[in-house]
């Protein structure tokens, strides 16, 4: 076959595409909008967008642009983010800030539209957001964290932190905050057992045991055992080791789980064991469960309950770090 060919030669999201008499159609995401129609030129890699659809949904709305801060990390590796500001920024002033984790692992952050984290700078709340390693787009090597979940990525994670602090010296360290989802879950979960730096903190569809999770995912046994690069039967301690679980006795953040009551990837029973451990050992901690709905919750659930969910993430961020 022929050799893979940019088409795009912009930032942007193709959900879909047809190609018809030399001149492509695309449907996406670019720049700061929602999805439009637009025509693409094969030759230049330009785009020109052909509708308004979505243009209502944000008049008057306030529309962070996202702002990239990258470093190069302990392996030499150049890690791509990118900050929201939030609305009325006003440099004098500090604010809280929000780290918020893709799934995946092999997911990955760019600058088109992302409504969650829109919806929290627009609360007046910094989002800070990286493809860590483990993420997807970069090839087998870097995506591979097989063995080494809560490692390398979390490094990555707290120094992208450390940058974005540096960089906007009106963020305000002590009112920092971090949520993800599935993957996401799973490091927000490591994140507040590894560190106490974090005042609130939102986890979502979330897994944290990698032993009991072991078999019971509708993504397969194998996942697991690849992942973690162990089983029950050969490595035991390296799996808990690897289990957010273990250092549930060391959280002091203020955690709100989401779980959806049908959702098979992550089981619903790994969100009550993490959040069991919270209560269990005095921290403070809510659940918000989700009827008829499953891993699919915030991109395809019912609207009402997807809006719901910002108002939880909201409500939680606006307890604990608007203080």
């Amino acid at each position: 076959g022929q050799p893979a060919q940019r088409l795009t030669g912009e930032d942007c999201s193709v959900d879909f595409f047809d190609l018809r008499d030399g001149t492509a159609l695309t449907v996406g995401f670019a720049g700061n909008d929602l999805q439009e129609v637009y025509t693409l030129d094969l030759e230049s890699g330009r785009q020109k967008k052909l509708t308004k659809y979505n243009a209502a949904a944000l008049k008057n709305k306030y529309v962070a642009t996202p702002e990239p801060v990258s470093f190069v990390n302990k392996e030499g590796n150049t890690i791509e983010g990118w900050v929201l500001k939030p609305m009325d920024y006003d440099p004098a002033k500090k604010w809280p800030a929000a780290l918020d984790i893709h799934g995946g692992p092999r997911a990955t952050f760019g600058t088109c539209f992302f409504h969650q984290m829109q919806t929290m700078a627009s609360d007046g709340c910094f989002v800070m957001f990286c493809n860590p390693t483990g993420s997807g787009g970069r090839g087998d090597a870097f995506a591979d964290i097989s063995g080494r979940y809560g490692t390398i990525d979390y490094e990555d994670l707290m120094q992208f932190v450390d940058v974005v602090l540096e960089k906007y010296p009106a963020i305000d360290p002590k009112r920092l905050g971090v949520l993800g989802g599935s993957y996401g879950g799973y490091m927000t979960n490591w994140i507040i057992g590894n560190t106490t730096r974090f005042a609130a903190a939102v986890s979502q569809r979330s897994f944290c045991n990698p032993i009991s999770d072991f078999g019971n995912s509708c993504i397969g046994y194998t996942f697991d055992a690849k992942e973690f690069a162990a089983t029950p039967w050969n490595g035991l301690d390296r799996m808990w080791d690897h289990a957010p679980l273990k250092y549930a006795p060391y959280v002091k953040t203020p955690t709100l789980f989401i779980h959806s009551l049908e959702d098979y990837n992550c089981p619903l029973s790994q969100g009550f064991e993490m959040f069991a451990a919270l209560k269990y050992h005095g921290v403070t901690s809510e659940m918000v469960l989700f009827k008829g709905e499953n891993h699919e919750l915030s991109r395809s659930g019912k609207p009402l309950h997807r809006q719901r969910r910002l108002k939880e993430i909201l409500r939680w961020f606006e307890t604990y770090l608007k203080k």
